[in-house]
């Protein structure tokens, strides 16, 4: 279902919202032109229209340890369609998996992965991810550099 009764004011909202997620609503309201009250009652009304999902906190991986990054590519052996059920509930459970995508094409699932090293990595993929139920094959591709890296959607 897409949702279509954004005005412009609300995609301001949202736009500045998804760059400065810990602002006030007095900062808020300035930015997108309101008065506070009206501001207060339309961010109100896009939480509960499920246009945030939720807020949180973008940490440094490489700060916190965690210094490699992967795309992983799953394959699943064929025929075993009670086994995607058990692949995606032990997929997210695992705290290694940031995102995971059912797709089209070579792969069923595409995985952002981090670890704390090659090694880390590497313990993951073949000791966890590969014995999963219903895996046929991984492959993974390790990231060399972070081009671009953003969850803000293009609101215009």
């Amino acid at each position: 279902m897409h949702e279509i009764d954004l005005d412009q004011t609300d995609r301001r909202i949202l736009a500045h919202l998804q760059a400065h997620g810990r602002v006030s609503n007095l900062e808020l309201a300035q930015a997108v032109h309101l008065s506070p009250a009206q501001c207060n009652r339309r961010h109100r009304r896009l939480e509960e229209r499920g246009y945030v999902k939720r807020y949180e906190a973008r940490l440094d991986a490489v700060r916190v340890g965690l210094g490699v990054l992967a795309i992983v590519h799953v394959t699943m052996e064929r025929g075993h369609i009670r086994e995607v059920v058990k692949f995606r509930d032990v997929i997210s459970s695992l705290a290694q998996v940031q995102e995971c995508y059912a797709v089209t094409g070579d792969f069923d699932y595409v995985l952002k992965v981090v670890a704390r090293d090659l090694k880390a990595l590497s313990d993951f993929l073949l000791g966890t991810l590969a014995q999963l139920p219903g895996v046929n094959g991984v492959r993974s591709s390790v990231c060399l550099d972070e081009v671009k890296c953003t969850s803000a959607l293009p609101l215009d």
